[in-house]
Order: C-alpha cells, then sequence, then structure tokens
C-alpha cells in the first residue's frame, strides 16, 4: 500500500474543473475521492452545475467550487491553501485550466502570446509548487498535467499554445524527476481533437481537414481524457511517472 493512508479519502483538485473537459475530470474522480474541489476563473454558474453533477454521482462526496485565476502565484497559492485548510490534505492535483488565442506568427498580439503562456504553463507552475509542498510532507501526491498533441506536433496558427502545451510536458518530466523518490508522481496527457466549446467554434471546414488526420476518423469526447485522468490518479499507476499519455485516436502517429 502507499503511504497515502489506506482509508483516508482522497482529496482533489481540478483547475477549470466547471466546463468541457474539467467538468468530466472532475464528475470522474467524483467517483473515487471523497474530497473535491473545482477551480474555476469566471463562470460560477457552470462550476456550481459541475459540482452538483459530481454530489448526485457520490451523495459521500465533499465538493466545494473555488475561484481562482492560476496564472497569479498569490491565488494559486490561496487556492491550495483553500485545500488544504478545508480537507487537511491533497493528493490529486490535476491542472486542466487552459486558454487560446490563436493567430498566425507575423500577426499575433504579444499580450495574447503572453497570456496563453501565463494561464496555460505558468499557471500549471504555480499550482504545482503550491501543491507539492505539501505532498512533500504527505509523501504521497499524484499530479496529472493537460497537455495537447499541439505541444507534441505543433499546429499552424498557435505558436502560444503549442509552445504553453509543449512547455507542459517538458516541465512534467523534470518535476516527475526531482518528485519521484517523495513517492509523487507526475504524469500528463496530450489529447488530441475533443468535442468541446473551445472546438465546436471551428468551421467544418476545419474539422473535417482535421479528422482526415485521425486514424479513427472521429472526434474523441472529454470523457476520454477523463478516463486516462483517472488512471493516473489511481493507485494502480504508482509506478508512472514521467510519462505522456495521448487519447488522440491515433492522430499522433
Amino acid at each position: 500500500m502507499s503511504r497515502r493512508q489506506e482509508n483516508a479519502p482522497r482529496t482533489a483538485l481540478v483547475t477549470g474543473g466547471g466546463r468541457g473537459i474539467g467538468r468530466a475530470i472532475s464528475e470522474g474522480l467524483a467517483a473515487m475521492c471523497g474530497n473535491l474541489c473545482i477551480n474555476y476563473s469566471g463562470d460560477a454558474a457552470a462550476a456550481e452545475e459541475t459540482a452538483g453533477r459530481c454530489r448526485r454521482i457520490n451523495p459521500d462526496l465533499h465538493v466545494i467550487t473555488v475561484k481562482a485565476d492560476i496564472s497569479s502565484a498569490d491565488e494559486a497559492d490561496a487556492l491550495v491553501k483553500r485545500v488544504i485548510d478545508e480537507f487537511g490534505r491533497i493528493d490529486i492535483l490535476v491542472n486542466n485550466a487552459g486558454i487560446t488565442r490563436d493567430g498566425l506568427l507575423l500577426t499575433m498580439k504579444e499580450e495574447d502570446f503572453d497570456r496563453v503562456i501565463a494561464v496555460n504553463l505558468k499557471g500549471t507552475f504555480n499550482c504545482c509548487r503550491a501543491a507539492v509542498k505539501k505532498m512533500v510532507r504527505q509523501r504521497y501526491g499524484r499530479i496529472i498535467n493537460l497537455s495537447s498533441v499541439t505541444g507534441v506536433h505543433g499546429n499552424a496558427g498557435q505558436v502560444n499554445y503549442a509552445a504553453s502545451k509543449a512547455g507542459i510536458i517538458g516541465m512534467t518530466k523534470s518535476m516527475a524527476k526531482e518528485l519521484a523518490g517523495r513517492n509523487i508522481t507526475v504524469n500528463a496527457i496530450a489529447p488530441g481533437m475533443i468535442e468541446t466549446d473551445m472546438t465546436a467554434v471551428l468551421s467544418d471546414q476545419v474539422k473535417e481537414a482535421i479528422l482526415t488526420q485521425i486514424p479513427m476518423h472521429r472526434a474523441g469526447c472529454p470523457e476520454d481524457v477523463a478516463q486516462a485522468v483517472k488512471f493516473f490518479a489511481s493507485d494502480d499507476s504508482g509506478y508512472f511517472t514521467g510519462q505522456i499519455l495521448c487519447p488522440d485516436g491515433g492522430m499522433g502517429m
């Protein structure tokens, strides 16, 4: 058995957990955790709706919603502190929060590049650094970072997003090496084309072009990503660290 107390309920924090992939992850973890914090940055109603859905999945679940802009180190620290104050520990951290500000290199605004890096990459760093302080003392932790197939292969019009998601992969591998001796695993998930609000705005022409690159000839759903998160969050994954799992229908082959 891991150093986590055998009968202690797991405590999980999901950033950007109120909508889309984050909602599916929150619902997936609700079934295996005793305590859950759903972080959001703007849509409180969506976060509360997700919390309600999680309670229906697990009536014994203690779930809270917390607003925080994780690009701010102070707000990320306060978010993790709230989780620890509420539940006494933090076992699982899922860094899911992310944004896009797409544009071609020649016309991309500096502020659009900076904001994507600040939320996606620095936000992941901020939350990891805050949570690891407690995980090290616990000698137990599961950190799951959301990257993207774009961070592995790149994508025209997404220099900022690709840079942030590639950075998450490098960060994941580096942290995995630093923390393995403390019984803390750090893994990443790099989804391909997933049906969410973020991809719904793409034109039919763009979607069709993407589908031609997927051997399974279909987009994935948020639950496909949530299943990967559940594995990395479980005790069954205790000998996996520094790994990148790609629910992408074969897109990255």
